[in-house]
């Protein structure tokens, strides 16, 4: 057997027992971004049943308040699921649609980016013009001038720069992915309750 083939099972045995390490990572990531996203949902039930309803300021939905339950359960309760690794399979599904949905009613409009770069090939019309993302800049050094003027311009950046939020799709389809990976390959093994209830079945 040559050295090549034996590092190659090497490698291969080595994910196949180290695989529940990113599967735990994702998780633990994604739980408490849903969990917070349903918590404020459910938190301000009437403002995102209104948000979801209006057709001039909102996203214009049919039966907003079904609509903003579904969202907010979804999120809240699929985040808490998603952390103990229970039914992980399952309720990835409703999440990577409520990913999909925000997605295409949400950020479609703003494209790619979800803070505004003016520097980005994803908005610069290299792919896409997205003329709010191009006009950042320009916005950005006028709230500095005013900062400089009139405010505390060192206090406000000390930990970091002023940006723009751009609200593109993003941030969405990285969860949407990340979803799907846990739809295809579950909780991971020995720190997800699907783990143990697998061993017993």
């Amino acid at each position: 057997m040559s050295l090549l083939t034996k590092f190659t099972d090497f490698t291969a045995s080595a994910g196949q027992h180290l695989a529940f390490i990113p599967l735990l990572l994702l998780r633990l990531y994604l739980a408490p971004v849903m969990m917070q996203a349903g918590w404020n949902k459910l938190s301000n039930f009437e403002s995102t049943v209104a948000w979801f309803g209006n057709p001039d300021w909102g996203l214009g939905l049919p039966f907003p308040e079904v609509m903003a339950a579904l969202a907010a359960g979804t999120e809240f309760f699929g985040g808490i699921l998603i952390l103990l690794g229970l039914a992980t399979r399952l309720v990835a599904v409703p999440l990577a649609v409520t990913m999909v949905v925000a997605m295409i009613t949400v950020h479609a409009k703003n494209g790619w980016l979800a803070i505004a770069d003016s520097a980005s090939w994803l908005a610069d019309g290299t792919l896409y013009l997205d003329e709010s993302v191009m006009a950042a800049e320009e916005k950005i050094a006028a709230a500095r001038n005013l900062l400089e003027q009139h405010g505390h311009i060192e206090w406000l950046t000390s930990s970091g720069k002023f940006v723009i939020l751009n609200n593109g799709i993003e941030f969405a389809a990285t969860y949407l992915i990340m979803f799907l990976l846990l739809f295809c390959f579950g909780g991971g093994r020995y720190l997800s309750v699907d783990y143990y209830l697998s061993k017993r079945r």
